[in-house]
């Protein structure tokens, strides 16, 4: 299943993991940067209001969905698809290519605890991965210039952006031409170790995103 689904009005790639990995392995032997991004319930819903923000999206060169709820949104209940979206399949066969070829990795974050558990997170699961840097990046100091310098002083094969929307599509779209890398992974907060929902709050504002974003679909069904 390689045709492109539409998800409130984003356009994402149906894609299984195995075609998605085959299609990032010619990105890392090709140039200019090519940019992936794996999108999450609130990215989508963020975008439903946002234009601009879906117009960068189409932009990219690769959409993945990042949960499970977004293929059930287009209708797709293939066990094996939900099951590999829900585990994250794709990503870790990313990475297991990153640590097998001692790729170099830069990464991107917005708080100092995401760096220190994705940082963690890669040298005990992926210590084959060679991470060069890091930068946090927020809307208030995004830091373009000495971000992209620092990158290009790294000569890194990978920039890996545990951002949120719009910060890491702004950022990718400013600043794709100047990045000397191959590919530039767009993860947003989906990854376990850089999710701070383990709070009664946290875990309270992601129930009610998804609750909002299964009515959204059901509302563009009847419409």
């Amino acid at each position: 299943m390689n045709e492109k689904i539409s998800v409130l009005d984003v356009a994402i790639n149906g894609y299984t993991a195995k075609k998605a990995m085959k299609e990032t392995v010619d990105y890392m032997h090709t140039e200019p940067l090519n940019i992936i991004e794996m999108v999450t319930v609130d990215t989508l819903m963020y975008a439903k209001e946002e234009p601009e923000l879906r117009e960068s999206m189409s932009q990219l060169d690769m959409v993945l969905p990042g949960e499970k709820e977004i293929l059930e949104g287009a209708g797709i209940t293939d066990r094996r698809r939900l099951q590999e979206v829900e585990e994250q399949t794709y990503l870790r066969m990313f990475f297991r290519y990153l640590h097998k070829n001692h790729c170099r990795v830069f990464l991107l974050v917005e708080t100092d605890e995401e760096a220190q558990a994705f940082y963690k997170f890669l040298n005990e699961s992926y210590a084959g991965i060679q991470i060069t840097g890091m930068a946090k990046v927020s809307a208030e100091d995004k830091g373009d210039e000495l971000v992209v310098n620092a990158v290009n002083g790294d000569e890194v094969d990978c920039v890996i952006a545990a951002l949120s929307a719009p910060i890491r599509e702004e950022f990718a779209e400013n600043n794709k031409h100047l990045l000397n890398a191959r590919v530039w992974l767009g993860v947003g907060k989906m990854l376990k170790m850089t999710r701070q929902d383990g709070s009664r709050k946290m875990r309270f504002v992601r129930f009610m995103t998804h609750r909002f974003f299964k009515r959204e679909i059901q509302k563009n069904r009847k419409e």
